[in-house]
């Protein structure tokens, strides 16, 4: 498969994170000589949070993470991920292979169960072969390894055409505190509180509450921003570790958090830069909503609209499917005080073309990889920033053969 066009020039270089190890293998999940399995071992004194999805169809892993998640807040442990197969809609089946998941890991790295939380990510509706990961446990526990981490995210993707990461390094005290994550995502992409799979780690100190409400507070600013063709699904993730290995308690400080929402967009962008047949990157600023929320909804209807994406697929600078989507929201809107403009070209305000709006200069930007819509709803001071792609001819071959 073809990288994205937009894809970065090549995987960053991530900062060691101390106290915890990588590992990755090929467990045949799906397809053979693929790696597709990826460990991580969080050091004693960890902290683990996480956000997860709200669909009703959640895989058993998403169900264990969620009941785990706080219940033993410090102490060693472990990520296993596998892709491939997403063990949803498994049943007994899928709650059987957690557990002895679990089990396995736990046995083989001495580390609680309860503390051992699982991912999988590809088709659903298939029984996981939970056997050949559990056979690749003992060579996995054996190469762990603290500079493994680009390995891990070519381990967790699917469909995406590039493995994902981003790192921030930020002094606090006169120290300094790191932060590298990884992320796998392509299409069914809309997360509803988290997002697809990602991995966050830090060697900062802190409690798992304080952790818990800025993952929360930065995933809806940045995952719960994008979307790549409006399905949410069964199996999104964020776990983020903190080892507290720096020694530096960053509780309340202004600066981790900033840093941590910077890796956490980073790695949002890239899943869309990624999007399935993506050629566009889209971002969608709305401002003079009655709310926040409005806004949000006003962008997500714009993002998500068929006739939005296939226009930008097509390089069309057709605003009259922008109005559309502003009135199909379910936001308040007034049609006689909306503005619209593409870039710094505006096509349309106070409810009507402006009058020297060039069509020819639309359709010029239009031919960009990278745009910028603007909404102006003109009744509030509420705003908010989604981002998207377009929907190309590429998305439905990917997704009419995904099984095959």
């Amino acid at each position: 498969m073809p990288v994205s066009p937009l894809a970065p020039a090549k995987f960053p270089a991530l900062p060691v994170i101390d106290g915890v190890r990588f590992a990755s293998a090929a467990a045949g999940v799906k397809y053979k000589n693929r790696t597709d399995v990826m460990l991580a071992e969080l050091a004693e004194g960890s902290v683990v949070a996480g956000t997860f999805t709200r669909s009703s169809t959640r895989s058993a892993n998403v169900l264990d993470c969620q009941a785990k998640n706080g219940k033993l807040q410090v102490g060693r442990a472990a990520i296993l991920v596998n892709s491939g197969n997403s063990n949803a809609f498994t049943g007994k089946n899928g709650v059987e292979a957690v557990n002895a998941l679990c089990r396995e890991v736990s046995a083989q790295l001495g580390i609680d169960g309860s503390r051992v939380f699982t991912s999988s990510t590809g088709v659903i509706g298939e029984p996981l072969p939970y056997d050949r990961i559990a056979a690749k446990l003992h060579e996995l526990s054996s190469t762990l390894d603290a500079g493994g981490i680009a390995g891990a995210a070519k381990a967790i993707m699917t469909t995406d055409t590039f493995p994902k990461g981003a790192a921030a390094t930020v002094k606090i005290g006169g120290k300094e505190v790191k932060i590298a994550g990884i992320a796998k995502g392509s299409g069914m992409i809309a997360p509803d509180m988290a997002t697809m799979l990602v991995y966050i780690f830090t060697d900062a100190k802190i409690g798992h509450g304080a952790l818990q409400t800025l993952l929360t507070g930065s995933t809806d600013r940045t995952f719960n921003c994008i979307t790549v063709d409006s399905d949410t699904s069964t199996s999104d993730t964020l776990l983020m570790g903190a080892t507290g290995a720096s020694g530096v308690d960053v509780t309340g400080n202004a600066d981790f958090a900033t840093a941590l929402e910077d890796v956490m967009r980073d790695l949002a962008l890239q899943v869309v830069r990624d999007g399935e047949g993506a050629t566009k990157l889209v971002e969608i600023q709305v401002t003079g909503a009655r709310s926040d929320a409005d806004a949000k909804k006003v962008g997500l209807s714009i993002a998500n609209s068929p006739l939005v994406k296939t226009a930008i697929a097509g390089e069309d600078a057709n605003w009259g499917r922008i109005v559309a989507a502003v009135g199909k929201s379910g936001a308040e809107a007034d049609r006689d005080r909306l503005s619209i403009r593409f870039g710094e070209t505006q096509v349309a305000k106070d409810g009507w073309r402006v009058p020297d709006y060039s069509e020819d200069a639309a359709s010029a930007y239009m031919k960009r990889q990278e745009l910028e819509i603007g909404v102006d709803l003109g009744i509030g001071s509420g705003k908010s920033t989604v981002w998207t792609c377009d929907l190309t001819y590429e998305y439905i071959r990917i997704n009419a053969d995904y099984r095959s």
